[in-house]
């Protein structure tokens, strides 16, 4: 059994409120958190047919017979209960009532902002950290990690991969996507258009391009990229302020919450070929990003995370704000490192003010502090963050 670093956090809200929503992608491993967390804990999947014509009929008598809380799985496939679940927190007078979990935030969070406000807690949960999936056995080489992402049902299937993701991409992407657009009626152009978001990872946002290379519009690209987002496929890192004449780059990047998705999208088939593709380096600066939002999700950081980048191409992948200032991070797939790395970075502190940690993660093994900065493995994302925070 793996334990998820946000374990703790969710046993301690749950203490604290009446309900607690936790959100994030199918096979994330949810269910499987709050079932372990709280096995005292009625379960309901309301995406049961028979669960979810009752909570719709009958909410309010659905939610009396749970006297002890439950977990109620894909809650927003229900809407209808969540008007009364304040009548119920009201009646009761209690916490630790019930865990809403659901895998589609906007809708989600919609509906349980209506009427538990002030009564709920909100959690993410991605798919596995780093450290998560070592639990598993996992291998630790940069092209396996690349490839295989950090799903944990698909490290559960040994030497099936491509075909677990494949199934994921089929029965609950294309799936989940088409129940809440009411309908694609050309699917084919919605597979071509999520693999072309893949080809994209760590670039900004340009629905006009985006939308023609798919051979649709670009309000309709904009849409099914919400729509991306709201199924927790994709997700976009907003550029960072500052008063500046530069002209900076406004548009966020997009990066999926799974690099082992994005693989299989791009059409890798094994490992061996992460090596010599020409978008690793973008697998690998997303496999560096999300790590750093898993961080933030499982210890309840509010969202920090930025990129820098003006019209002169003057960049950095990363920029963590803090309280005192910021850290800037630049990301290099390579295993090497030179002095040159840190041009970007000195450039970019004459213009960021405050910079009190310039970073480079790189794919190598050793960490090292450098005259310029340090210089951090892939493997001690966790760790380097942590750091950050002790400056405070």
């Amino acid at each position: 059994m793996i334990e998820r670093e946000i374990a703790p956090r969710l046993a301690y809200l749950f203490k604290r409120h009446p309900f607690v929503t936790i959100t994030g992608p199918r096979y994330a491993g949810k269910t499987i958190l709050c079932r372990t967390t709280f096995p005292e804990l009625e379960y309901i999947d309301l995406e049961m047919p028979n669960y979810q014509e009752f909570a719709e009929s009958d909410p309010w008598r659905f939610l009396c017979r749970l006297e002890n809380g439950a977990i109620l799985d894909e809650a927003q496939r229900a809407p209808e209960l969540f008007p009364y679940l304040q009548t119920v927190a009201d009646k009761r007078n209690q916490d630790s009532l019930f865990i809403l979990i659901g895998s589609e935030q906007s809708g989600f969070s919609k509906v349980v902002g209506q009427s538990p406000a002030g009564r709920t807690s909100s959690l993410s949960l991605l798919p596995l950290s780093l450290s998560e999936r070592r639990q598993m056995n996992a291998n630790d080489n940069i092209d396996d990690i690349l490839f295989s992402g950090f799903f944990p049902s698909v490290h559960a299937r040994l030497n099936e991969t491509e075909r677990a993701l494949a199934k994921y991409l089929e029965t609950y992407i294309e799936r989940d996507a088409r129940r809440i657009i009411g309908g694609i009626r050309d699917l084919s152009n919605f597979r071509r258009f999520i693999r072309l978001c893949a080809g994209r990872i760590g670039h900004t946002v340009n629905h006009t391009a985006l939308g023609t290379d798919a051979g649709i519009s670009h309000t309709t690209a904009r849409y099914w990229l919400s729509i991306l987002e709201a199924i927790y496929v994709v997700y976009f890192l907003p550029p960072y302020s500052v008063n500046s004449r530069r002209r900076l780059i406004k548009s966020p990047k997009l990066y999926f919450y799974d690099v082992g998705l994005a693989s299989h999208l791009l059409g890798i088939e094994h490992a061996s070929q992460v090596e010599t593709h020409p978008l690793r380096g973008a697998l690998f600066e997303n496999a560096v990003v999300t790590e750093a939002m898993k961080y933030q999700c499982n210890t309840g950081q509010k969202s920090n995370l930025f990129f820098y980048r003006d019209a002169r191409g003057l960049e950095c992948h990363l920029v963590y704000a803090i309280e005192n200032g910021v850290g800037t991070v630049t990301i290099r797939p390579g295993a090497t490192i030179t002095a040159d790395c840190f041009r970007h970075l000195d450039q970019i502190s004459e213009v960021i003010p405050n910079v009190l940690v310039k970073a480079v993660i790189y794919g190598g093994s050793n960490r090292q502090s450098h005259e310029k900065g340090e210089i951090i493995p892939f493997a001690h994302v966790h760790e380097f963050i942590d750091d950050l925070h002790q400056i405070n």
